[in-house]
């Protein structure tokens, strides 16, 4: 695993290429899914999430315009936050980690569909909507799923709780 250092003049080190790097040197890491780590020079504290942090921060400040819209809107952020301190927050974090992980699965699984329809019969390639058809049904299914799972217990026993309060 690469070992990122940062020092106190907030500067960070790769140390297996022997070179100062930059919070866009870390990003490309990520999306060539190279496993890093970042440490504090000093007190050997892992800071990889607070840098991770950070390269959203700088997305969307940066990016988001550039691409249309921001990933996280302002409606998104205050929803997470009022996850906070809540009953839900750890069945949060696992929920939202499932998902991400199943839509990149979706897309990974649409683009090679695409690309076997395309290969297969070109004049048919350029409409794709029974592949995007057949992939909106597969995500409803797999959040079907993810609803009757941990998450979907959680959340139907806050509402019997709910429910029973509004009643007496």
């Amino acid at each position: 695993m690469r070992a990122i250092r940062k020092y106190a003049n907030r500067r960070l080190y790769d140390t297996s290429e022997s070179r100062y790097v930059t919070l866009e040197d870390i990003r490309q890491l990520i999306i060539d899914q190279e496993d890093f780590y970042v440490e504090d020079s000093k007190s050997g504290e892992d800071l990889t999430r607070n840098i991770l942090l950070q390269i959203i921060t700088e997305q969307e400040n940066q990016g988001g315009e550039e691409r249309g819209r921001p990933m996280f809107s302002n409606k998104v952020l205050q929803q997470l936050i009022r996850f906070y301190g809540d009953s839900m927050q750890g069945s949060m974090s696992g929920y939202l980690e499932q998902s991400i992980s199943i839509f990149m699965e979706q897309q990974k699984l649409l683009r090679e569909q695409m690309q076997q329809a395309i290969k297969a019969n070109p004049i048919q390639a350029a409409n794709p909507m029974e592949v995007m058809r057949k992939v909106a049904e597969q995500n409803l299914l797999l959040w079907k799923s993810l609803a009757r799972g941990s998450f979907g217990r959680s959340l139907a026993e806050k509402e019997t709780d709910e429910k029973k309060t509004d009643s007496e």
